[in-house]
């Protein structure tokens, strides 16, 4: 590891300040150019370039946003980002190098507190440092994909000895978050629909594959957001889709028809925290790939209105209708924190497309549109960090007398270098 930066190299603006802004649609250009100024001045300030990083991936430039990150974290692996007054907890988080869909969004997460976090980017083939920051808990933001597989099982031995309470280990736990993994878990579950997911390779799927009969979904294995996901009718459409995909491997899986007796189609994205749920969005679309950006949420006041309705009904309408099959996820994938997309099927079975640690929720949708996601964000972000400060106040109460819900500690015990 790089001598340790002075705290101003290594202080950063933050992926929660760059996206809100983002999303206000203010100019990025002048925070830009004082941080190239920055650079300028201070090749060494690996806080800069981390930021400029952060600000051409929400740009789209992911290329050229990879390898300005990569370039920081050859500078300093290690990152600052405090909340309010940064006088709470101290939170070490570690985290994969990528895009904002390959760690957990603690960031975002952490809005309202006064967490001092601090982000450590790891890599299969360098150990972490001997030396690190003085921290309350460790949290484990890595997200599941072929890219962090050899990460996480990297990090296994050394999170199982880790001096502090750590959230969201053991390592194993995130690797089994495959779709195919998923699929193989909840396989005969009488509440939870995972379809079933193979994975295959691109001659594998040329050939045809036995087991599953058209309409298929495929997908290459390395993508998110719907790149390269597609619907396929028959033998002509798998040709095709083949001769424009590159990619060397995929997933495929039987296409369920999940759309609501009007004909539109439903998708919820619903967060764990520590086996609790809370909702962060319900996308309504006329298309079955539901994406709550090109849902046309914003456009249409009806479907904000029913959001709302749900949004407000939640905790005793679909969590209570589903209270067994999110019982029976938590318990099955095991970690305090975690994502799923889902839908409930006319059957009322709970639909599941996906399970993450690494899916986005925030709190910055326009207030005067969305009125009621707010509150609803806030909640779970309040949620998120008692569970952080409960588990730092665990690692000092007596085992015999825990308290229900543990307040997190003026001054709670510091984890020693690990």
């Amino acid at each position: 590891m790089p001598a340790r930066a002075a705290p101003d190299r290594i202080t950063t603006i933050g992926l929660a300040q760059l996206l809100g802004m983002a999303y206000r649609g203010q100019d990025l250009t002048p925070v830009w150019d004082r941080l190239t100024a920055r650079g300028g001045r201070d090749p060494q300030d690996a806080a800069a370039w981390m930021d400029m990083a952060t600000i051409l991936l929400l740009l789209g430039e992911r290329e050229r946003g990879l390898h300005v990150q990569e370039a920081a974290i050859a500078l300093s692996p290690l990152y600052r980002r405090p909340h309010g007054a940064a006088d709470g907890l101290k939170v070490l988080a570690l985290v994969a190098p990528g895009d904002f869909m390959a760690n957990a969004p603690l960031d975002l997460l952490l809005e309202g507190s006064a967490i001092e976090l601090h982000l450590l980017y790891c890599h299969p083939l360098r150990p972490l440092p001997a030396e690190l920051p003085e921290h309350d808990v460790c949290a484990l933001a890595i997200g599941e994909s072929p890219e962090n597989r050899p990460l996480l099982a990297q990090l296994q031995d050394r999170l199982a000895a880790w001096p502090c309470p750590v959230i969201n280990g053991p390592p194993e736990r995130i690797a089994a978050l495959t779709r195919d993994g998923v699929c193989a878990m909840f396989a005969g579950d009488a509440r939870i629909v995972v379809p079933k997911t193979i994975r295959c390779s691109r001659s594998a799927l040329a050939a045809g594959l036995s087991g599953l009969d058209f309409p298929i979904i495929a997908r290459p294995v390395h993508s998110h957001a719907g790149i390269g996901l597609f619907r396929l009718e028959g033998a002509d459409d798998l040709a095709a889709y083949l001769r424009e995909r590159p990619e060397h491997e995929f997933y495929v899986a039987p296409f369920v028809d999940y759309r609501s007796p009007d004909g539109l189609f439903r998708k919820q994205r619903v967060a764990f925290v520590a086996g609790r749920p809370f909702i962060s969005h319900m996308a309504i679309s006329e298309h079955w790939m539901v994406h709550y950006l090109s849902a046309g949420m914003e456009e249409s006041a009806a479907k904000r209105a029913e959001e709302g309705r749900f949004f407000h009904d939640f905790d005793t309408g679909f969590a209570r209708r589903h209270e067994r099959a999110f019982a029976d996820l938590y318990a099955r994938i095991g970690l305090d924190y975690f994502g799923i997309d889902c839908a409930e099927l006319p059957d009322g079975r709970l639909l599941v497309f996906e399970v993450d640690v690494a899916m986005i929720v925030h709190s910055l949708d326009p207030e005067h549109l969305f009125p009621y996601k707010q509150p609803a964000m806030a909640r779970l972000f309040r949620g998120f960090q008692a569970m952080l400060g409960a588990a730092a106040a665990s690692r000092s109460a007596p085992a015999r007398a825990p308290a229900a819900r543990p307040a997190i500690p003026r001054t709670p015990r510091r984890c020693p270098t690990a």
